[in-house]
């Protein structure tokens, strides 16, 4: 009985992790039909129909507005501000990383984010391990925004939206914590996605629905814009809840590390980008930064306090 128990347990703890990848690819492959949408729709329409994608599948699982007060507590203004400012700073931030691969490799964007959650895991910190995090992260990202100025002014604008991104990755990890602290992660995601997409849709979507409103009758946009929505952001968000709980912080920021690569390797295979061997360099420096920050077993802050969106 106990051998058994022993096999099931290794088995879980080898299965775990391949969850994570699993999202990780979703997520990915999700960014790449994004790639393709961006011939016929605009890079932060295609953002906004991600958000929009994620709030209408999470409303409908989750039925958000059915709370009691003893399931997760009723709904306060201030957790649907906190949950609308969530919502708001994913969809921005997505908007801000299409914008980045509409320019740039999917993998070297990526890997730019990453200066975000590395940055408010340093942020108040004098663990040796987060200075040289950061200080990994800030090459590799050099090293990338070099291999870039071949690429002219679209590299450059690339590169400072990527860095947006990374901005809005860090406000997303702070606002996540206290959506997480709610203690109703899924359904406050549920109702913040939802709230941000009817606020985000002028800015967002407004100007590709007015320069072509022949396309909004296009079921085959809608269709993959909720594709990329359930692929992106529903099924690795609860994947990663479901990882982070059973394997801890330390561990998962670790399993973190994987993104860039996963990344790389789906932008090389459904995109056709090659990486160069100084973006090569850079990434795996991002790789490095991510592994040296998630090292420590005990942490006040760190990149793995919520998941990737």
């Amino acid at each position: 009985m106990a051998s058994t128990s022993t096999s099931l347990s290794g088995a879980s703890k080898l299965g775990i992790p391949s969850l994570f990848v699993i999202g990780a690819v979703c997520m990915y492959v999700g960014a790449a039909i994004g790639v393709f949408l961006f011939d016929t729709v605009d890079p932060a329409a295609v953002a906004w129909l991600r958000g929009f994608g994620a709030a209408l599948v999470l409303v409908l699982w989750r039925r958000p507005w059915r709370h009691r007060a003893g399931a997760g507590g009723a709904w306060t203004v201030r957790r649907v501000i906190t949950a609308a400012a969530f919502g708001g700073a994913t969809i921005g931030m997505n908007a801000m990383f299409y914008e980045a691969i509409a320019r740039l490799p999917l993998g070297a964007a990526v890997a730019i984010e990453f200066l975000g959650p590395i940055a408010v895991a340093a942020a108040g910190s004098r663990k040796p391990a987060d200075v040289c995090a950061l200080l990994l992260v800030v090459a590799g990202v050099g090293a990338i925004a070099s291999a870039q100025f071949e690429g002219g002014e679209v590299g450059l604008v690339g590169i400072a939206f990527a860095l947006g991104s990374a901005a809005l990755w860090a406000a997303y990890i702070v606002l996540g914590k206290s959506v997480a602290d709610a203690g109703q992660g899924l359904d406050d995601m549920a109702a913040g996605f939802a709230i941000a997409s009817v606020l985000l849709a002028v800015p967002l979507f407004g100007p590709f629905a007015a320069a072509h409103s022949d396309a909004l009758g296009d079921w085959r946009i809608w269709v993959l814009g909720l594709g990329v929505g359930l692929l992106s952001s529903v099924v690795p968000y609860v994947l990663d809840q479901y990882v982070l709980v059973r394997v801890g912080r330390a561990r998962f920021a670790l399993l973190l590390a994987l993104l860039p690569a996963t990344a790389t390797v789906v932008g090389a295979v459904v995109l056709t980008q090659i990486p160069t061997a100084l973006e090569a360099l850079g990434i795996v420096a991002v790789i490095a930064a991510v592994v040296v920050g998630g090292l420590p077993a005990r942490r006040d802050r760190g990149v793995a306090d919520i998941p990737p969106p």
